[in-house]
C-alpha cells in the first residue's frame, strides 16, 4: 500500500473543490440585498500577493487605491468590509485603520473555524455576509459563506477558488479584485431599482399615448 501524508489545514475537503452551482439572477439579488458586510482575505486579494523584504525583515505590501474607492461605496450603501488574514502583520494593520473597517481579523490559521467567532463579533447571520479569497486555505470559509450569501476570487486565484465562487473577478490581486467584487454585488443591489423605473417609465409612455 503506498504512504500516505497526514492532512494539513491546505488540503481541502474533495466536496469543497466541486463548482459552485451557478445561481438564479433574482437568487443573488436577494442575497446582495442581505449583505451587511464583506470578508476579503489581505494577501492576493488586497495585494498581489507579493511581499518585499529588507534585512530587517518584511518592509512593504501594495494594496490599491481603487479597492479603497471600493471600500467606501459599500459603505455607503450599507455594507461594511472586513479583513480576515492568516498574516500578523503592521501594513495589514495599518491599512485597515486607514480604510475605518470595523472589523479585523489577524492570525487566522483556519477561517472556517473562526467564522462562528465572527458572527458573534459582528452580530450578523452568515446570510449577510459575503467572502472573496483566492488560495486554498480560503476555500472552507467560501463553502460555508456560499451556502447563503455571495463569494468571489480574483482573475488570477487558484483554480480551485475560481471554480467554487460565484463572481470570477476580471481584475487581478492587488489590482482591483476587490473593487470588482464590489462594483459586482453594488449592481446587482441596484437591479430591482432599474427594473422598477423602466416598469414606471413604460407606465408614463402608455398613459401619455391614451391622452
Amino acid at each position: 500500500m503506498p504512504a500516505t501524508r497526514p492532512a494539513t489545514m491546505l488540503d481541502p475537503p474533495t466536496h469543497e473543490l466541486a463548482g459552485a452551482a451557478p445561481l438564479p439572477d433574482a437568487e443573488l439579488r436577494a442575497r446582495a440585498r442581505r449583505l451587511r458586510l464583506v470578508l476579503t482575505d489581505s494577501d492576493g486579494v488586497l495585494t498581489d500577493g507579493g511581499v518585499y523584504y529588507s534585512d530587517r525583515g518584511e518592509a512593504l505590501r501594495r494594496f490599491s487605491v481603487r479597492d479603497g474607492m471600493g471600500v467606501e461605496r459599500l459603505r455607503l450603501a450599507g455594507i461594511a468590509t472586513a479583513i480576515i488574514t492568516r498574516e500578523q502583520s503592521g501594513c495589514v494593520e495599518r491599512r485597515a485603520a486607514k480604510l475605518r473597517l470595523p472589523h479585523l481579523f489577524l492570525g487566522v490559521q483556519d477561517k472556517a473555524a473562526r467564522l462562528p467567532a465572527v458572527l458573534a463579533e459582528t452580530g450578523l447571520e452568515v446570510d449577510a455576509l459575503a467572502y472573496i479569497g483566492d488560495d486554498v486555505n480560503d476555500l472552507g470559509i467560501m463553502a460555508a459563506i456560499g451556502e447563503r450569501g455571495l463569494t468571489a476570487a480574483p482573475a488570477d486565484a487558484m483554480p480551485e477558488l475560481l471554480a467554487a465562487c460565484h463572481h470570477r473577478c476580471t481584475a487581478r490581486g492587488g489590482h482591483g479584485a476587490f473593487r470588482d467584487f464590489a462594483e459586482w454585488i453594488l449592481s446587482l443591489r441596484a437591479k430591482p431599482a432599474r427594473a422598477a423605473g423602466q416598469a414606471e417609465a413604460g407606465r408614463d409612455a402608455r398613459q401619455e399615448e391614451e391622452r
